[in-house]
């Protein structure tokens, strides 16, 4: 198998910060599990740490402005260091995908600003999954802009509890697997892939560039907990087979280690062919995940297999 190289950001991360990552996450973690198993995917070795790690970085990571940018045709990265926020911009108003912490908000709309577009033309707002690293700031989003709030169904409870404030978490319209949403020129299309949470959501929208047009993947996270009931093994099966199933040219994801955007957003500078049209890397991740997944379900079933005998 050909090897592709991933860029592991938890390798300079210490002990004190990832620590801090599992505090400062809120309702996306749980309290640290033991560090097991490891597994080797493409030449790197990951833990279950490693990979919270390495998608939380640090607290300043989760909070800090990374430079806003274009990614492919009307897709731009608006999010911080660690956590993703993708505006898509149509002539008819744009997307935003993602509002991660209620705290980044005015970060996101920094952000947009300084791509030249207004925070106030946003019209519809989507989510990857209902943890706060990813939609608390829905509210106030949609407090700023009066964008439609837009959910997949699975995830609504989870959803409802999330009250930044005592806010009331909008829901103006509720989605379910394979439907669309359209705005101006652009439709997005709506995949369960639950597993990290029950309505876990991957994008898939087509953009184009220089005449020529390319299939976006925006993955959900596929990071399996330390304890894997048969639903949720049933679930994340179902989810890799159809991550894997999906057209790409273009992988984004809503943590950018997951598909290293630094890395690519250095070789925006170069002026050359866009690093973000990158089809062999499009299932690194997934790699990932699922050797992980894999991993601890062995794990799990030798120790279930230990107990009985």
């Amino acid at each position: 198998m050909k090897q592709f190289k991933v860029t592991l950001f938890a390798c300079a991360v210490t002990g004190a910060a990832i620590l801090a990552a599992f505090v400062h996450t809120g309702q996306a973690q749980t309290a640290g599990p033991p560090d097991h198993p490891a597994v080797t995917v493409h030449g790197h070795t990951y833990t279950p740490r490693s990979i919270l790690a390495r998608n939380m970085g640090t607290p300043e990571d989760q909070t800090t402005q990374f430079p806003p940018h274009k990614i492919i045709g009307n897709i731009y990265y608006v999010g911080t260091r660690t956590l993703s926020s993708f505006l898509v911009v149509t002539p008819q108003g744009n997307i935003l995908i993602d509002s991660t912490f209620e705290r980044n908000v005015p970060t996101i709309e920094k952000s947009v600003k300084q791509l030249g577009f207004q925070f106030s033309d946003i019209k519809i707002l989507l989510g990857n999954h209902a943890h706060g690293d990813h939609q608390e700031g829905d509210a106030l989003v949609k407090q700023l802009t009066g964008a439609q709030v837009m959910v997949m169904a699975e995830d609504v409870p989870a959803l409802q509890a999330m009250k930044p404030g005592g806010k009331e978490h909008p829901i103006d319209k509720v989605l379910h697997d394979g439907e669309a949403v359209t705005l101006g020129d652009t439709t997005l299309v709506a995949h369960l892939t639950a597993g990290h949470t029950p309505g876990c959501t991957t994008w898939t929208m087509k953009a184009r560039e220089a005449g020529k047009t390319y299939n976006v993947v925006i993955n959900c996270s596929l990071r399996p907990p330390a304890m894997l009931t048969p639903p949720l093994v049933d679930a994340f099966n179902r989810s890799f087979k159809l991550v894997r199933s999906l057209p790409c040219d273009v992988q984004l994801g809503d943590h950018p280690a997951q598909y290293n955007m630094q890395e690519k957003y250095a070789k925006l500078q170069n002026r050359g062919r866009n690093p973000f049209i990158d089809a062999a890397s499009c299932k690194i991740e997934a790699d990932i995940e699922e050797a992980m997944f894999q991993a601890i379900l062995a794990e799990q079933q030798k120790a279930a297999g230990s107990v009985t005998h």
